[in-house]
């Protein structure tokens, strides 16, 4: 866990877009962006998710964030074109982007997969982020500094029996921010992969059901390397995959 004291306004003026923004993860690093200053648009496929964190946001009298519902399950790349010319008409340029909406999928054996399944993990966890990714680089590339921020997993740096599509998915991640980080080297962009851990999220409670929830880390917890890598702290930092504990 990155020993890291973000200052009270470190994103301030900064617009970032947080997928998976409804719960979990995105909600608790969409509230923490906000609270150091930042325009959160918060992406998700819930509405009710999304407008119960917008009013958390408001509430706290943090910067007015914005809602973009989207499933990214049935998302196409004219989506994410509009959704970037949108973000261009209303901001101007984007400094961020944290792909943090993922899809567990099924666990099981490898004879178990199905291949729909597998075609709809990959469709949230490594095509969506691709696609929107290539349609917001335009609008990142207008910011002083851009971060993009994909989050991987245990299981996409060591594979793990049974993890079979997610494993995939993060496995091609990190490949993903391989290359794009390799393309954006010298720029204004940086690209680099988070590996969340085991955190007290309903998706991990999903993969081990048997597991003691109380054990396990908050997404409170890990908020200071998520904070570090969109602030201009880590303005160095490019195709590095980080730890959050």
């Amino acid at each position: 866990m990155l020993e890291y004291q973000a200052a009270k306004d470190a994103l301030k003026g900064k617009t970032i877009l947080v997928t998976g923004a409804g719960d979990g993860i995105g909600k608790v690093a969409a509230m923490t962006y906000a609270a150091h200053g930042a325009t959160v648009i918060l992406l998700g496929k819930t509405v009710r998710k999304l407008e119960a964190v917008y009013d958390a946001i408001e509430a706290a009298g943090y910067p007015t964030p914005a809602i973009i519902p989207l499933d990214l399950k049935g998302a196409t790349e004219q989506n994410y074109i509009d959704m970037a010319e949108t973000i261009e008409e209303q901001f101007g340029h984007l400094d961020g982007v944290l792909h943090n909406a993922s899809l567990l999928g099924v666990l099981g054996p490898w004879e178990h997969m199905s291949q729909s399944s597998l075609d709809e993990v990959m469709k949230v966890n490594l095509t969506a982020p691709a696609i929107m990714t290539k349609a917001l680089l335009k609008v990142l590339r207008k910011a002083p500094k851009a971060s993009i921020l994909f989050t991987s997993s245990g299981v996409g740096r060591q594979g793990r029996a049974y993890w079979g599509p997610y494993a995939l998915s993060k496995f091609a991640t990190e490949g993903m921010m391989q290359v794009l980080a390799h393309e954006c080297e010298g720029t204004s962009v940086r690209v680099n992969s988070i590996n969340p851990g085991a955190t007290r999220t309903k998706m991990r409670a999903n993969a081990y059901p048997a597991e003691d929830p109380m054990t396990l880390k908050t997404a409170e917890d890990l908020m200071p390397t998520y904070l570090y890598l969109m602030s201009d702290d880590s303005a160095q930092e490019n195709g590095k995959a980080f730890n959050a504990q």
